[in-house]
């Protein structure tokens, strides 16, 4: 009998599996090896009738080395002129929607399909001495492109740059919006944003377009004989030459070739295959943090690490300074989100509901964000309905939390500082405090691949409390930190927001965070305000069924009837209180007001419906059971491990609930 053995990696223990090879059908593979012949052919042509011996002189001559220069010359103007023009058209297709979109594409891409001569007559007729533009060009300006070295710099820019827009714009689209909308937040204008975000984030596209838009003005012909001519010194580029050469000197010709044919190889085997430069996706490579070391020890680091900075402020020490002022809110949002929103300053709002209740679109909206919904605000005695987001002071915090990956933990903090025009020593000092205050200092030289899930999360939330702002907006901030952090970060914000002159509204999930953090909660559904009150208030009355379940109750809609409430698939539920015949409410039951029992129960219980366990959790001490019943809602139980071991209690065990009428709670909706 044969015996199957899996390979194991040193000191991994994990089994390696080989990968499976896909032998490919006859019928695909023999064409693919021809089309692979029929491309390398030519290049092996080249490399066996290239006199090697003589490769040195033919490439020394003064004619080719003056042509080299010429070309290096064109390609690099090329070059510049296509970054110049290139890079914002790359922007505006990959960011902004406009009529036309798909007409200015297309021109972009016709200089990469029409044949060069076409290209150059094109450009003769709009840019020559008898063109559209080339006689204002000369009288105004004295420039005669045609013929002029000038006019092959044009030649080889109309066929490059749509190289680098293309893999420019590939770039952009794969860029994730919120990290220019995050910085916008932070106060930075939308040409900081541009010049320290989306460019160095897109640095692979750029870098990978720039390469391919040089390569393809190095090795331009067609376009530049027929607009630029074919004059040495002035026009003669290395393709050119080799045209030339090939009338008297073909083994010139080859040798030269030979050239641009390793310098084109070069650049495709540089580039390794990135043609769209499309940013990776930073939660997949992010590599694993170490284990956060101990309070103490990190604290240790983090003035190792700043002192290592050359920063010898003491940053365990106050907080910044405080902002003194006082901004209330009021805010009135349309669209697909209608409500109201006043609060005083100071006030923490926690916004709840299921998903699709316009939670983040209502964020959005204060921050000028999205055409979903409009917000008109008001912080304090300014209205910045008109203002941009970088000029609202409306810092936020997206559930990705959107750190800039080129950037340090410290660097990411000091950001709004800096756009908002705080001087670098400064802002520094106050980043470190920040990070200190979040315990996450250790971390100040890191960059956001180099930090955990919730290292991550905190940096971000360090670096929207220091940008000092009047409203502050969190999406879910502490949703990626393990329980113990999460407590810790929310006893430091907390005590933040205790201070704090303006108001916060935050999207949360957690009812923990709704309650300790908020002042108010307002419930959304359909992007309207379903309930907006105190924690206390909300918890106790519910107004809709998905917070109740999130706060842990059993919630149950239905309508008032003489004989109590009546409830899907015909069920009845006798209460204490009374309603309005006909009334809508909601029936709210705590899961410890549910026993469970092995037999139909006796006694006073008016409620009491068959059911079978269909799931049992734990929740800290306690077990969770769901028991569904053909006869009444779902319903929710809580009972300890050891009531659940005398019951017997199993997945499919069958069971009776019974909830007396005074533990029901009658929301009126």
């Amino acid at each position: 009998m044969s015996r199957l053995r899996s390979r194991t990696g040193p000191r991994s223990g994990i089994r390696v599996h080989a990968r499976t090879r896909t032998r490919p059908p006859l019928a695909l593979a023999l064409p693919a090896l021809l089309a692979v012949a029929f491309l390398l052919l030519p290049l092996i042509g080249i490399l066996a009738r290239t006199q090697w011996g003589e490769l040195v002189d033919h490439l020394t001559s003064p004619g080719v080395v003056e042509a080299l220069r010429l070309s290096l010359l064109v390609s690099l103007w090329a070059l510049a002129l296509s970054l110049l023009l290139g890079v914002p058209l790359a922007w505006l297709l990959a960011r902004v929607e406009f009529k036309g979109k798909a007409l200015v594409r297309s021109l972009v891409l016709l200089p990469m399909v029409l044949p060069p001569t076409v290209g150059g007559v094109a450009l003769l007729l709009g840019f020559g001495r008898r063109g559209l533009l080339g006689p204002w060009l000369e009288a105004t300006f004295g420039i005669t492109l045609p013929f002029h070295t000038s006019g092959a710099v044009v030649a080889a820019t109309f066929v490059a740059m749509p190289f680098l827009v293309i893999s420019l714009e590939g770039a952009l689209g794969g860029l994730k919006q919120s990290y220019e909308e995050t910085a916008a937040s932070l106060g930075a204008s939308p040409v900081r944003v541009f010049f320290t975000v989306t460019l160095p984030m897109v640095a692979p596209g750029l870098i990978a377009g720039a390469a391919l838009t040089w390569a393809r003005a190095l090795g331009e012909f067609g376009a530049t004989i027929t607009f630029a001519g074919n004059l040495p010194g002035t026009t003669q580029t290395l393709p050119l030459q080799v045209y030339l050469l090939l009338q008297d000197k073909p083994e010139a010709a080859t040798s030269v070739s030979l050239l641009l044919l390793a310098i084109a190889m070069g650049v495709l085997i540089a580039l390794r295959g990135r043609w769209t430069g499309t940013p990776p996706a930073l939660e997949a490579t992010r590599t694993s943090a170490p284990e956060e070391p101990p309070l103490s020890d990190a604290r240790t680091a983090g003035t190792t690490a700043t002192k290592a900075a050359g920063t010898t402020t003491d940053v365990g020490g106050s907080a910044p300074p405080p902002d003194s002022g006082r901004w209330p809110l009021h805010a009135t949002v349309t669209g697909f989100n209608e409500l109201t929103l006043d609060a005083e300053p100071g006030t923490t709002i926690a916004v709840v509901g299921e998903n699709g209740a316009g939670k983040t679109t209502l964020l959005r909206a204060l921050l000028g964000l999205t055409p979903r919904a409009h917000a008109a605000v008001r912080l304090g005695d300014t209205d910045v309905t008109a203002l941009p987001p970088h000029k609202r002071q409306v810092a936020w915090v997206p559930q990705d939390g959107a750190l800039f990956p080129h950037l340090s933990a410290v660097a990411n903090t000091a950001y709004g500082l800096r756009a908002r025009g705080v001087p670098r020593a400064q802002a520094r000092r106050e980043a470190l405090t920040w990070l200190d205050r979040l315990d996450v200092l250790h971390l100040a030289d890191r960059r956001p691949a180099q930090l955990s899930g919730g290292q991550a999360q905190r940096v971000a939330l360090a670096r929207a409390l220091a940008a000092r702002p009047r409203l502050l907006l969190l999406d879910e901030p502490l949703a990626a930190l393990d329980q113990t952090t999460r407590a810790r970060v929310r006893h430091t914000l907390r005590t933040h927001l205790a201070g704090f002159g303006g108001v916060c509204l935050i999207v949360t999930h957690d009812p923990v965070e709704a309650v300790s953090l908020a002042d108010r909660v307002l419930v959304l559904a359909d992007g309207r305000a379903l309930q907006d009150a105190s924690p206390t208030e909300v918890t106790r009355h519910p107004r809709s069924p998905w917070v109740a379940r999130m706060l842990g109750r059993n919630a149950w809609p239905g309508t008032a009837s003489t004989d109590g409430l009546a409830l899907a698939r015909g069920a009845r539920l006798v209460v204490a209180e009374t309603l309005p015949e006909g009334a809508k409410a909601l029936a709210i039951i705590a899961p410890e007001a549910v026993s469970v029992h092995t037999d139909r129960p006796g006694g006073s219980p008016r409620n009491v419906w068959p059911g079978t366990v269909r799931e049992i959790t734990a929740v800290g001490s306690r077990l969770r059971v769901l028991i569904a019943s053909d006869t009444a809602p779902d319903l929710v139980a809580e009972i300890t491990p050891d009531a659940a071991a005398e019951l017997g209690l199993v997945d499919g065990a069958a069971v009776w609930t019974s909830v007396k009428a005074t533990e029901v709670t009658l929301v009126r909706l």
